[in-house]
């Protein structure tokens, strides 16, 4: 089953209900017809590309993609792909191909054995008229720089990943960052790195439309320094129990954000949400 829900943001609805199937096929005489907002059929590329297109302007916009389970968890046994589905890596694919830079932790580069993000022949025309490279840019962030500098992610990218980092990064890691071909930026003094100056460092470059895929504690970091705009979350019809962590973790923010809902998807009892902060 696929629907899609009516929202009370109705320019967001807007955009959702242009998501039409593609080639679906007719009803059988005598079915009955599906209530208004259901649709059948696969969603096409393009119809999701529509769906979650970036806000027009110049300002940055910092978008997370995340899955939880019914019970909370953002992962199971340390990874997020048993929560997954078909579908949802398919919205997975389209947000990546309508982001700038994929930002991501070094944390979850080591868990979920991240790799060089691949230019996409269904995106071609979209990014070379929005002015975009051929795939996103990754950029991990770490402190310690203790990341695998021998890895595909570094040494084979389609354009060079970047890696933030704090002022007081050890030299010689970042030295060795540098000679695997990966681009060091400093977003934060001593080893931190500052959440708003990586947004706004990555801005700098021309890498406004940013996507966040975690982990955990990264979006966290995001979230208790204000600068999400929004989190795409997939809502896993799973139940895990066990002690995973939650989809973002450390610092609390010192008021919770509010969020208004822009869209919900739903196929096979996944749910595709999408939140704006207010």
């Amino acid at each position: 089953m696929r629907r899609l829900f009516p929202v009370t943001d109705m320019t967001a609805l807007d955009a959702v209900e242009g998501v039409v199937p593609e080639a679906a096929p007719p009803a059988a005489a005598g079915a009955t017809r599906p209530a208004p907002g259901a649709v059948a059929g696969e969603w096409s590329l393009d119809a999701l590309a529509d769906a979650y297109a970036y806000p027009e302007g110049d300002a940055p916009w910092l978008r997370a993609n995340m899955v939880s389970s019914l019970d909370g968890a953002g992962q199971h046994e340390g990874r997020s792909q048993p929560l997954s589905s078909e579908t949802d890596m398919r919205v997975f694919g389209v947000l990546r191909g309508l982001a700038d830079v994929v930002v991501v932790g070094a944390e979850t580069v080591r868990l979920e054995g991240y790799r060089p993000a691949r230019a996409r022949e269904a995106f071609a025309a979209r990014r070379a008229a929005a002015g975009q490279g051929p795939a996103p840019v990754i950029a991990v962030v770490s402190a310690s720089l203790d990341l695998d500098f021998s890895l595909p992610l570094f040494t084979e990218p389609l354009l060079p990943t970047l890696v933030l980092t704090g002022s007081g990064a050890p030299v010689e890691r970042v030295r060795e960052a540098r000679e695997a071909g990966a681009v060091v930026l400093c977003a934060g003094d001593g080893a931190r790195v500052v959440p708003a100056r990586a947004v706004a460092v990555l801005a700098e470059r021309g890498l406004r439309r940013q996507l966040t895929e975690g982990g955990p504690r990264l979006l966290g970091q995001f979230v208790a320094a204000g600068v999400l705009d929004e989190l795409c979350l997939t809502i896993s019809p799973t139940m895990t129990a066990g002690d995973a962590q939650r989809i973002a973790g450390g610092p609390s923010a010192a008021v919770p954000t509010r969020f208004q809902v822009a869209s919900v998807l739903e196929q096979d009892g996944f749910l595709f949400t999408r939140y704006r902060r207010i």
